[in-house]
């Protein structure tokens, strides 16, 4: 995998593209493509055109209809300086060729660009590696359309990856070298575990949640060390554990990768070994950016892959993150304070309701609530450890 730096010298010219299938509504697809564009910005491009089109079901050869491809080529020839036409969906091999040879301009997919954001993020062998093997298998079943795709040697976003000098790539090398891939990663999973084995008998507390909803930031706070934060999607790929001490009781803190809607399989299959210190986790605390207007979909995306994983019945601390944010976007300076702090009350009690009492409010940023945060995690970590490991848990009084 050839890394190169994710913030383009000259910030490329963005096309989003979107579908309203029948399961759908613009206002959904609308927000799936806030989220797209915020990708891009992580990538480097800057959107400045999105096109929407309601179909039964997407063509086979160019996605979109043939009217609204003809919409966007005529956008292109009138704009100029176009870069970069960004799907939200996956694409084959086939209609990415297609849709090329149409507009003339470089077209990549969802997971292509979320591909190009990691391959900019790696930091580590294991995460290298694990976004190496997922780029081949995202390569795998387009090679018979890609060859033009893969013979970009211009850089920009969606161009990080094998294709740049596997140009003569073909089947059975890349499944020669998903095969390697894979057999690196068993490695790495095993020194992995044998580490995670290591630590001893302490119980395992880890951040989850969406990506960019201030897991980096908690853990910060929590762990009083400095751990990498940026208001950027998938800001880290990697696991970062810290031993965490609340009043004389230890426990192990593990910041781990956001999820986000439409994360390609072969991503999750990838970072099954980040996904396992959720799985080993005795605790999770589910970060949500309660500002987000969208954050019920937030919360209900990680609560399914949570779910999928098999780790939905943990015992779980659902942190309402960005409060500070969230009034500042709903209430007005001119909103008395009565209703002001009424309408936070029922905030509350219905998420109270909702999450059995495991939850708290907190603004990280602002470090609002967070002594209510640590009193709340050491009470769940205190009776874990009375049921877990009884003979030292009269030694954290």
């Amino acid at each position: 995998m050839i890394e190169k730096k994710s913030k383009l010298a000259n910030e490329e010219l963005a096309i989003l593209v979107g579908v309203v299938q029948k399961d759908q509504d613009e206002v959904q697809v609308n927000e799936y493509l806030n989220e797209l564009s915020f990708l891009a910005e992580t990538a480097g491009a800057k959107t400045i055109k999105r096109f929407t089109q309601k179909l039964t079901h997407p063509d086979s050869r160019t996605f979109v209809g043939k009217g609204k491809l003809e919409e966007i080529k005529k956008f292109i020839l009138h704009r100029g300086n176009i870069s970069i036409v960004i799907f939200d969906d996956e694409l084959t091999g086939s209609q990415i060729q297609n849709i090329e040879k149409e507009l003339g301009t470089k077209t990549i997919d969802r997971s292509d660009l979320i591909l190009d954001i990691f391959a900019s993020r790696a930091k580590t062998a294991q995460a290298k590696t694990q976004v190496e093997l997922a780029q081949y298998q995202y390569l795998l079943p387009r090679l018979k359309g890609m060859w033009k795709h893969l013979e970009r040697q211009g850089g920009g976003v969606g161009t990080r990856g094998p294709g740049e000098t596997e140009i003569e790539t073909d089947r059975r090398i890349v499944k020669d070298k998903i095969s390697l891939l894979r057999q690196r990663l068993r490695e790495i999973d095993r020194q992995a575990f044998t580490q995670r084995k290591e630590r001893g008998e302490f119980i395992r507390v880890a951040l989850v949640g969406y990506t960019n909803v201030g897991k980096s930031t908690l853990m910060t706070l929590l762990s009083k060390s400095e751990v990498f934060a940026e208001n950027k999607l998938f800001a880290t790929l990697d696991t970062t554990t810290r031993k965490v001490v609340f009043e004389q009781t230890p426990f192990l803190l593990s910041d781990t990768v956001g999820f986000i809607r439409k994360l390609p399989h072969h991503l999750v299959e990838s970072f099954k070994s980040t996904l396992d210190e959720v799985r080993e986790a005795d605790i999770l605390l589910h970060v949500v950016d309660i500002s987000h207007t969208q954050y019920e979909d937030q919360l209900n995306v990680v609560n399914r892959t949570l779910s999928e994983i098999g780790c939905g019945e943990k015992p779980t601390i659902t942190i309402f993150n960005k409060m500070d944010l969230y009034e500042k976007n709903v209430f007005d300076e001119w909103l008395e304070a009565e209703v002001r702090q009424e309408i936070l009350n029922d905030l509350k009690q219905r998420w109270e309701l909702e999450t059995k009492g495991n939850c708290v409010f907190v603004s990280a940023s602002e470090k609002m609530n967070i002594d209510k945060l640590r009193q709340t995690i050491l009470y769940k970590v205190r009776d874990l450890y009375r049921i877990r490991y009884p003979y030292k848990a009269e030694y954290f009084y």
